[in-house]
């Protein structure tokens, strides 16, 4: 059987993306870490959706008005808190590209030409367009690598889209691939739509294994297998040789029969022995292709099997470093949140002081110290309320944050004590 293959991988920083671009675009002099490419076939790739520029140049012209936006928003940042587009890209926990990958099994491609081949990469062209919803323009680089075992289709999308900010209350460019690929069960989904889409064109592919949990079968099973197989073919083999050579004794000791040039006449044991060499001769003829078709399967998926094997023991190691690392900025993330929460008990109070008996000048800069920590989400609106209550700026920051009616009344008919806390020396 052969089945039909769509995955989705997301790029998280702009490092990735060249590193996949030079792979994909086949930039490196030479791939070690693949043997199975051959350069001098790099030219029978065919580009789909053509990229002359490098991956990350392309990406910049391709969300030039994403970065345009970033950059002016930047203008009014506090100088702390300022970074460049590509230092936010990469240090948000969204993507900025994902790559799709569609492929089938091995023996799909067998005896295709290079126009069938094609014909199949814009029929999954399709299915990004018209099932995923992306539009040419958010299409990075689509190619079909011909030059490796199995082709297959790398195609790299930009999901940039204007999404509605709530605490703006504008419309901004944002990168998310949530808005093509929701969750693994849509990803299911989109598989059905996938094959759905190809068989309605004519290709004979099956769908695969849903939430597949299937265990890989380890080298030495396989060994086992072939052994087995083996064996069937030589018990076969051997068995047939027996009777050709039971008849040949038989003929041998065969009196002189009559016959004319119709009819011939035989012993029935002759007869019978030759009935078996042909019966044996039948079995072998029968069970021989399907057997060397197994071998094909058999040492492909093992070969495949263990270059797999090697890379994900790599992965291992590299997951367990990521994670030793990952606990320790934990540890110092959790210590440093506990720092920041402390500053921040301080800047509450000295911004209360400030508002409380600075001049104008410092009320006002206060002021506005309070309403940006409020728009970065750094103060509550209780906090606000509690900092500017009783204050010559508590109406206008009241109103800042939306505080309810009812509450300011109440807050208001407590000021008189703010009096006294005025005369008393507020210490940080």
């Amino acid at each position: 059987m052969n089945y039909a293959i769509f995955r989705s991988k997301p790029i998280y920083t702009l490092n990735d993306l060249a590193q996949i671009g030079s792979h994909n675009k086949r930039e490196k002099k030479a791939y070690n870490s693949n043997p199975d490419i051959k350069k001098e076939l790099s030219s029978n790739n065919i580009e789909i959706v053509p990229l002359k520029e490098k991956y990350v140049k392309g990406f910049y012209e391709l969300t030039s008005d994403y970065k345009k936006e970033h950059e002016e928003r930047m203008k009014t940042e506090r100088e702390d808190r300022k970074k460049t587009f590509r230092q936010m890209l990469d240090s948000s926990k969204n993507c900025v590209a994902d790559e799709l990958l569609f492929t089938a099994t091995n023996t799909f491609f067998q005896n295709m030409k290079r126009e069938d081949i094609k014909e199949w990469a814009d029929t999954c062209m399709e299915f990004v367009y018209n099932d995923l919803g992306y539009k040419k323009e958010q299409v990075l680089h689509a190619t079909v690598h011909m030059d490796e075992k199995t082709p297959h289709i790398h195609c790299v999308v930009v999901p940039l889209v204007r999404k509605f900010d709530k605490r703006t209350n504008t419309e901004r460019y944002t990168i998310t691939k949530k808005q093509y690929i929701k969750d693994k069960i849509h990803l299911s989904e989109l598989q059905d739509k996938y094959h759905k889409r190809l068989t309605e064109k004519g290709y004979d592919l099956e769908r695969g294994i849903k939430n597949s949990d299937t265990k890989h079968i380890e080298i030495k099973e396989y060994k086992k297998i072939n052994r087995s197989l083996e064996q069937k073919i030589k018990n076969r083999t051997e068995t047939l040789n027996k009777e050709i050579n039971e008849l040949d004794e038989k003929m041998k000791k065969s009196k002189s029969l009559p016959f004319d040039k119709k009819h011939i006449i035989v012993e029935k044991e002759t007869f019978d022995s030759m009935n078996k060499v042909i019966d044996e001769s039948k079995k072998i003829k029968e069970i021989e292709p399907k057997i060397k078709t197994i071998f094909e399967e058999i040492n492909t998926f093992s070969t495949n099997y263990k270059t797999m094997e090697k890379a994900n023991q790599k992965y291992k190691r590299e997951v367990n470093k990521l994670k030793e690392d990952n606990n320790k900025l934990e540890r110092e993330n959790n210590s440093l949140i506990y720092q920041l929460s402390q500053l921040f008990e301080l800047l509450k109070k000295f911004l209360r002081k400030l508002l409380l008996r600075g001049n104008e000048f410092a009320k006002e800069e206060s002021s506005n110290i309070v309403k940006e920590c409020y728009n970065n989400e750094d103060f509550k609106m209780i906090d606000v309320v509690h900092i500017s209550r009783g204050t010559t700026k508590q109406e206008e920051l009241f109103d800042y944050v939306n505080a309810p009616e009812d509450y300011k009344e109440r807050v208001r008919s407590k000021n008189e004590k703010v009096e006294q806390e005025k005369e008393d020396d507020l210490s940080l």
